[in-house]
């Protein structure tokens, strides 16, 4: 009998997608405008979900987004079919302390499972709790999310092969430190916000070295409307 043979790659394939302002905001400083982009910036969201297995996002972007993290409509749902996927994507919500509203938005919608990540952080009681409003809770790391850890069970036990994460800027970072976001998809908005305290779309703690920095490498580049459309990768490779 044949030994099963290992997956050439164990990790999913991560795309992180993001709309910014000019300078470089995702947010006002009070954190009350999130959402300033137009509505081809929205689609273009949308049609990236139906290319993922799986959409991730960190607990104070889900509750102060609103999102359910689905897939859209109809029209996305069959693009999703038509490649061979669900017709609903998983939504993953990523929090080190566990500290989830369960109010939000995304479990009021039960349309596909809900996996939360987290930590040893979090208490024996609120894991009982999250237990309640998610399919699936998942501790990975001491006092920080292990994402490679956490990206290997994904791809395992969930079958997920292409992941997309829309921040906010604190889990971009960890992804981003960890070397494991393949793609930037970024969308610059024509505002500016300014605030040393409004956050950007890689929060946390920073490269203190120049050579020690992600480093990008530009492959498409447009101009719809007013709006820049960019894509970038990594070349740094896992």
């Amino acid at each position: 009998m044949k030994k099963p043979q290992p997956m050439k790659n164990p990790l999913p394939f991560i795309l992180v997608n993001m709309a910014m302002t000019a300078d470089g905001k995702i947010a006002t400083a009070n954190r009350v405008v999130h959402s300033f982009s137009s509505k081809h910036d929205l689609e273009h969201l949308y049609e990236l979900r139906a290319t993922a297995d799986a959409v991730m996002c960190g607990a104070r972007t889900v509750e102060i987004s609103r999102t359910s993290l689905g897939p859209g409509g109809e029209k996305y749902r069959k693009q999703r079919l038509k490649r061979g996927l669900a017709g609903y994507n998983l939504r993953i919500v990523a929090s080190g302390s566990g500290s989830i509203n369960p109010h939000a938005a995304i479990f009021k919608k039960h349309i596909s499972p809900v996996i939360i990540l987290t930590t040893a952080r979090a208490s024996k009681a609120k894991l009982r709790s999250l237990a309640t409003i998610a399919d699936e809770v998942k501790v990975c790391g001491e006092r920080e999310i292990n994402f490679a850890e956490a990206l290997r069970w994904l791809r395992a036990k969930w079958g997920v092969k292409r992941l997309l994460c829309e921040g906010g800027g604190e889990l971009n970072n960890a992804l981003f430190r960890a070397d494991l976001a393949d793609e930037l998809h970024l969308t610059i908005s024509p505002k500016i916000f300014g605030g040393s305290k409004a956050p950007t779309i890689a929060d946390g703690e920073g490269y203190c070295l120049l050579s020690k920095a992600a480093t990008l490498q530009i492959k498409s580049f447009k101009l719809v409307g007013n709006e820049v459309f960019a894509m970038y990768y990594r070349t740094t490779r896992r």
